[in-house]
């Protein structure tokens, strides 16, 4: 124990900080696309023509009912050796794990945004027809604000979810945090002392990420709706 920190600094840190910015390479556009595609779907679940609401209902059953470590391992190892009509579509583990990050996060995202647009009331948008709105302008620029700072919340967990569960990405040979310090744990025998510190790791980047999705949503607040004191 005489070296605890002297193995922390000189091998487990400079390893996981090479870790840290695949990390962030994976989880940043992971959560842009998937707010994207979550706000994307949860509009059409709810305002699109029958057919659309009933594809988006299976995406949302089929990403939120199947585990994220089967679906990488789809997009990884069985969609390369599966054949669309005379296609092959074969991507790099980052391409892989960012598509099932975002697909599977979307997925739940699109269910806060359904919730927050149900929770809109439907006289808004008949107003706004009647002034001669489009129901697309309609619930572009009226409904759909308003329900995502009602989701938000909601949507900022499932991005502190994401980063956590980012971890899965050393599964198909990412060397992102966990893969690396697995890595190192096995190298060395010293699993206390490493996963000690890539848990730690994961602790800042969630706190660090509460605090920028906290100040967005105050920015994001009315005048006279401010949220009261928690």
């Amino acid at each position: 124990m005489n070296d605890f920190f002297p193995f922390i600094i000189h091998q487990v840190i400079p390893s996981l900080n090479t870790g840290l910015f695949v990390s962030i390479k994976l989880i940043v556009p992971s959560a842009l696309l998937g707010l994207l595609i979550g706000v994307v779907t949860g509009t059409l679940g709810v305002y699109g023509p029958g057919p659309v609401k009933k594809l988006c209902d299976f995406y949302v059953a089929l990403f939120r009912g199947t585990p994220l470590v089967v679906q990488l391992y789809f997009w990884y190892f069985a969609l390369p050796y599966t054949n669309f009509w005379g296609i092959r579509i074969v991507m790099s583990a980052v391409t892989c794990a960012i598509v099932g990050f975002s697909l599977c996060s979307g997925a739940y995202h699109a269910e806060y945004i359904r919730g927050g647009l149900l929770s809109i009331k439907t006289g808004q948008l008949k107003a706004a027809q009647a002034l001669g709105m489009t129901p697309f302008t309609s619930v572009k620029s009226i409904v759909l604000p308003q329900a995502f700072r009602h989701s938000f919340t909601g949507c900022c967990n499932e991005i502190i979810y994401l980063i956590k569960y980012s971890s899965l990405a050393s599964i198909i040979t990412i060397n992102e945090m966990t893969g690396i310090g697995r890595g190192i744990a096995k190298a060395t025998f010293r699993n206390v002392e490493t996963f000690l510190v890539v848990g730690i790791y994961y602790l800042i980047l969630v706190s660090l990420a509460g605090i920028l999705l906290n100040y967005v949503e105050r920015r994001m607040e009315i005048p006279g709706f401010e949220r009261q004191a928690r």
